[in-house]
Order: structure tokens, then C-alpha cells, then sequence
């Protein structure tokens, strides 16, 4: 039958027969009864306006014939202008409202239960949907054959990116189970790479609202921005501000493709509820003169906010999220550039759930591959020495949490395994005569040795035997350098990081190649398998997609109320775990997407018993196995049958 969703009238908000025209004017009380459900009149359960007269006038605006006529008129026909619409001018102020019919159409228009032509024949009488579907009924199985098909004959990324995000906002169900049984194929659709491009395009692709934007224009309503978004159990909200959205740079309020595409992961890979994630973009501008002069740009058109006004605006949100939702709310921190990222993370780490995917989610899933190649190749960490190109958010996490598991490894100081890890950055090798002018997190990495400015002098000089990319700065790991690392290493490991794979330091078949096939190989983003000689090589992918998922998920089922680095060092464990020989044997540092809800409830479990073990855990007394209920707390995408 009605919902009321927002009244509105003309000039009088508070009173109805504002609406209307003195000569058509109907007085309704406001009174609200809850119908039955015993037959069609009394429309399911769902909420009915009742007036003094009757109910047979708004049943008749339900089927949409109702009339209006003037007694003293001799004219018949026509709708009743319910909202006003035909009795104001142009200039007059309206308020929005709407009347929604609780019927077959509107259930066919909800994405969170709707299930297109999969409705039962039962379902399509009980939900009066019978005539609004072609007859047939069709498998869940079958319509995910059929989208898959579709998809795949778009020849442009980006058009199947919008397919399956359309898909999102009419089938939720279809869309998670379609990404599930097919992730290997549409993981690198919904997020990187194609997300890169989404983002760069997002004011031109925008259709409907995924997620709630906070922009500075809120300062002081940010409370009540939250409270305005519909779902309030929220347990995991990615934010960004765009400031630095992959290795693209400064994409301002174009920035929310990322966090709407790490919570569909968080729920298609790690089991999260959809209802319970809450993507967020914080608008304080761009320094992206493109965008600025884009009349299709959807955000704030000002230089970005930095200093006080930036960290008042920030400190706001992290406020309102606590008190919305609670001590356990888990504020995953996504792309925000380096001098915001570490702040906020050392800032609001004490006191609220946060976690950071570019500085620790990167750290463990690299740290994981990392494991993997020592496990199969001999050796442990502590036996390596490692170059990074690149001294970021990326950078320095990964190089920290290295130097944690080496020291948990051999109980040496931090201080000394921090002493085999070397940075590069723009301005060549961090050495310690650059102490002053080092920003304070490349601080630690800064050792005794003469200034390098070239990454090949760099790789001679210091004879690493793990080379990691997270430059954002494409094909820097040159034949050069490949071959300096292949003439000091018979296995050398490179890790080509950067995201997306244009910015990639170098690619599987240059690796391969310029190494006589001898290279451990991964990065950031997918590449295809490459054949050389009689191998055929398949690269890993890093893709920090294989962590936080399951990380969310150890958090969640823990209540835990604080992220702690042997968190990070189990989760990595647990992924390494999940290698097998076959796996090394194809070139492979991790196990294959295809299993990545198995790979998700293993780290879940592990995180969660860390939790435990650290006293941060709140749901209590622990599950016996924590895998099993790790799996049966995943959110399953199968159709429910509606009574």
C-alpha cells in the first residue's frame, strides 16, 4: 500500500491541505495503521494512511486512477495533484515527498531483493508480480551464465566495469555471486586496474549514489550527514580523501570508486554483509586543475584544504563514526596521500578500530609473498637484503613490517633489522647525511653509506637480493637493473608493486626475459602468463585483496577494538600457509584467487586469535574453531525464498 517518505507540501510544509487547492482540498489526519496481510486491499504488511472519509481514495491512487472532481463543476477526469505540482509556478518553493507503492514493481526495483526472473511461481503470486515478468523462471545459476556472457562481449574494460556495476544497483545478490564464482576473471573489472580508469572518469559515469560524500560544506553537520545514509548497522567503512587514488594522483571527489570497489571485495572475498559497509569520500577539494575546469567534475571546485581546516574536517568524522556506530567500527584509511596517511593512522590508532591498506595492507600481502618465496627457495628473511624504489606510504610499511617479522624471527633488535632494508627515493639512496631533510616516516631507513642518485648504482652498491617497486612511476626497473639483480642473484626476487599497470616499474615478460627466466616475479597488478623457453611462467599478483578482506572479516567476528602489528605478521603467516609447491612450481609466490574465501576464513581465524591472544577481542567466550565460524559468518549471495 503507502509509505510516506518525506512529506512535503507548497508554502505550508506542516499541513497537507496546503497542497491542494481550497476547492479540492482534503484534510488528512495524521494517522498511520498497519495493514494486513489477508488480502490485496490490505496490501501485505505494509503502512497505510488512513483518513476520515476512507482508505478507497488512496487505494484508488495505488492503482493510479484516481479522480478528483469539482462538485460545482460540470467537468469529470483527470488525476488529483497530490503533490502540488500542477498548482505552483516555477518560482514557488516545493518541498519533495513521495507516495510509494509497496507492490511486485517496487520489489522488482529494491537491488538488495530483487531476483529478476528467478521470482517462483509461488513468489510471483504472493508478491503480486505476476504479469510484471515474462513467464518463464530461470536459475540463479542460469542468470549468472547469462551476465557473464554479456560481459564478456564488451571488448573496453570500463564498459564492463559499468555493466557490473549496474548489475550492483538491480541484483546485489546476482552481482556477489557472479564476482564469487567468477573472481579470477571480473576481480581485476571491479577493482585495479579498471578501477584506475573509473575514477578518472567517475564525474562522466556517475548515475546513482554509492556512497555518502562529506564534503566541507558539512563542517559541523558531518553527525548528521552519516545518520541521512540508510543502513545503520555499519561495521567496516573505507574512506579516501582522492588525494592520491592509485598511481594516478590527485582525482578529488572522483577518489569514491576506490572505496566503493574495496567493499564489494569485502564482502564478495571476505564474507561482510553488503548492508554493512559504508564507502565515504571526504571532499576538501583538488589540486587537479584538470578536474577543476571539467563541468562534469562532481566535487567541491576549490584548491584542497590542508593545516587546521583539513584535520578539523577529519577529526569530525572519525568523532561522528565512533559515536554512530560504536567502538567496533573498522575506518579502513584508502588512498590518502603520505603526509596524511601516517598521521592519521599514528593520530587515531590508539583510539579507534583503523587500518590503513597502503601502508599495512600492502606490508602484509608483500610480507606473505615474501614468506612464500623463502619457504620454497630455503633461507629465511634475515639471510636477505632488500631495495626499495619507492620510500612512501607503500614503501616504509612494507619495509617495517619486514623488519618486525625478521625480529620476531630472530628476537634482534628492530633497530638492527631495520639495517638490512635499504630505500630509494626521487632524490636516490636514503642515507644518513640526508637525516635532516627527511620527512620523519623515512627517518629509520636512513643508514651509513656514501649518497647514490641511480637506481642501477644503487643495485650494485648494495647487492640486494629482493628488489620491490612501489615508485608509482612506470617501467623504472629497467633491463639494467634486471640484469644487475640477475647477475648478482641465480633466483632474483622482484616485486613490481605500483598500481595501475601503466605505472607498473616493470612488466612480467621484462622481468622473465631480461632475467634468462631465472626471476621470482610478482606485482601489483595482473599480468598474463608468459612463456620463455620450454616454461611457461605465471606472475603472482600482490593484490593486497588477498589481506584485508580477511583481516575485516578476524576484526568483525573478534569485536575486536584495536588493529595491532602481529595482526598484520598472522595475517601474512596464514596467506603464506596457503602456498603450495604446485602453486611455486608455476611460478606462483600465492595460492590462486579461485580459493580466496577459503584464503579469507584461514586469516580471518588467524587475526581473530591474535586479537584474542592480545586482549583486544570483545566477543566473548572465543568459538572453538574459529575457521568454521570464520566460513559461517560469510555472507552467502543465494536467493532466499520469499514467503
Amino acid at each position: 500500500m503507502f509509505s510516506l517518505n518525506r512529506s512535503a507540501f507548497l508554502n505550508n510544509p506542516a499541513s497537507i491541505s496546503g497542497s491542494f487547492p481550497d476547492k479540492h482540498r482534503r484534510i488528512l489526519p495524521t494517522r498511520v495503521v498497519v495493514a494486513g496481510s489477508s488480502n490485496r486491499d490490505k496490501s501485505n504488511g505494509s503502512l497505510l494512511m488512513a483518513t476520515d472519509e476512507s482508505t478507497a481514495t488512496l487505494k484508488e491512487m495505488r492503482d493510479g486512477y484516481a479522480e478528483v472532481v469539482d462538485p460545482k463543476s460540470g467537468v469529470s477526469g483527470g488525476v488529483q495533484d497530490v503533490y502540488g505540482e500542477d498548482t505552483a509556478t516555477e518560482d514557488q518553493p516545493v518541498t519533495p515527498w513521495s507516495v510509494s507503492v509497496a507492490s511486485g514493481y517496487s520489489l522488482l526495483r529494491d537491488p538488495h531483493h530483487n531476483k529478476g526472473l528467478a521470482f517462483s511461481e509461488k513468489e510471483r503470486d504472493s508478491h503480486y508480480l505476476r504479469g510484471l515478468l515474462p513467464p518463464t523462471v530461470i536459475s540463479q545459476e542460469l542468470q549468472v551464465k547469462k551476465m557473464l556472457h554479456n560481459i564478456r562481449q564488451y571488448q573496453v574494460p570500463l564498459q564492463k566495469y559499468m555493466a557490473m556495476m549496474d548489475l550492483q544497483e538491480r541484483n546485489q545478490k546476482l552481482f556477489y555471486k557472479l564476482l564469487i564464482d567468477n573472481v579470477e576473471e571480473l576481480l581485476p573489472i571491479v577493482y585495479t586496474p579498471t578501477v584506475g580508469e573509473a575514477c578518472q572518469k567517475y564525474g562522466s559515469i556517475y548515475s546513482r549514489p554509492q556512497g555518502v560524500f562529506i564534503s566541507l560544506k558539512d563542517k559541523g553537520k558531518v553527525l548528521e550527514v552519516l545518520r541521512n545514509w540508510p543502513e545503520k548497522n555499519i561495521q567496516v567503512i573505507v574512506v579516501t580523501d582522492g588525494e592520491r587514488i592509485l598511481g594516478l594522483g590527485d582525482l578529488g571527489c572522483h577518489g569514491m570508486g576506490i572505496p566503493v570497489g574495496k567493499l564489494s571485495l569485502y564482502t564478495a572475498l571476505g564474507g561482510i554483509r553488503p548492508s554493512a559497509c559504508l564507502p565515504v569520500t571526504i571532499d576538501v577539494g583538488t589540486n587537479n586543475e584538470k578536474l577543476l575546469d571539467d563541468e562534469f567534475y562532481i566535487g567541491l571546485r576549490q584548491k584542497r584544504a590542508i593545516g587546521q581546516e583539513y584535520a578539523e574536517l577529519l577529526h569530525e568524522f572519525m568523532t561522528a563514526v565512533k559515536q554512530n556506530y560504536g567502538e567496533r567500527i573498522l575506518i579502513q584509511f584508502e588512498d590518502f596521500a603520505n603526509h596524511n596517511a601516517f598521521d592519521l593512522l599514528e593520530k587515531y590508532g590508539t583510539t579507534h578500530l583503523v587500518f590503513n591498506d597502503d601502508i599495512q595492507g600492502t606490508a602484509s600481502v608483500v610480507l606473505a609473498g615474501l614468506i612464500s618465496a623463502m619457504k620454497f627457495l630455503g633461507g629465511s628473511l634475515a639471510d636477505q637484503r632488500f631495495l626499495f624504489l619507492g620510500a612512501g606510504e607503500a614503501g616504509t610499511g612494507i619495509a617495517e613490517l619486514i623488519a618486525l617479522e625478521i625480529s620476531k624471527q630472530t628476537n634482534m633488535p628492530l633497530e638492527e633489522t631495520r639495517k638490512k632494508i635499504w630505500l630509494v627515493d626521487s632524490k636516490g639512496l636514503i642515507v644518513s647525511s640526508r637525516l635532516e631533510s627527511l620527512q620523519h616516516f623515512k627517518k629509520p631507513w636512513a643508514h651509513e653509506h656514501e649518497p647514490v642518485k641511480e637506481l642501477e648504482d644503487a643495485v650494485n652498491a648494495i647487492k640486494p637480493t629482493i628488489l620491490i617497486g612501489t615508485s608509482g612511476q612506470g617501467r623504472t626497473f629497467t633491463k639494467e637493473v634486471v640484469e644487475a639483480m640477475a647477475s648478482l642473484n641465480e633466483k632474483p626476487i622482484i616485486f613490481s608493486l605500483s598500481n595501475p599497470t601503466s605505472q607498473s616499474e616493470c612488466t612480467a615478460e621484462e622481468a622473465y626475459t631480461w632475467s634468462q627466466g631465472r626471476a621470482i616475479f610478482a606485482s601489483g597488478s595482473p599480468f598474463d602468463p608468459f612463456e620463455y623457453g620450454d616454461n611457461v611462467f605465471v606472475p603472482g599478483q600482490a593484490n593486497n585483496a588477498y589481506i584485508f578482506p580477511g583481516l575485516g572479516l578476524g576484526l568483525i567476528m573478534s569485536g575486536a577494538i584495536r588493529v595491532h602489528d602481529d595482526m598484520l605478521l598472522a595475517a601474512a603467516e596464514a596467506l603464506a600457509g596457503q602456498v603450495t609447491q604446485e602453486n611455486f612450481d608455476k611460478g606462483l609466490l600465492y595460492p590462486p584467487f579461485k580459493n580466496i574465501r577459503k584464503i579469507s576464513a584461514h586469516i580471518a581465524a588467524e587475526v581473530a586469535a591474535k586479537a584474542y591472544e592480545l586482549g583486544l577481542a570483545t566477543r566473548l567466550p572465543p568459538p572453538k574453531d574459529l575457521v568454521k565460524y570464520a566460513e559461517s559468518c560469510m555472507y552467502s549471495p543465494a536467493y532466499r525464498t520469499y514467503r
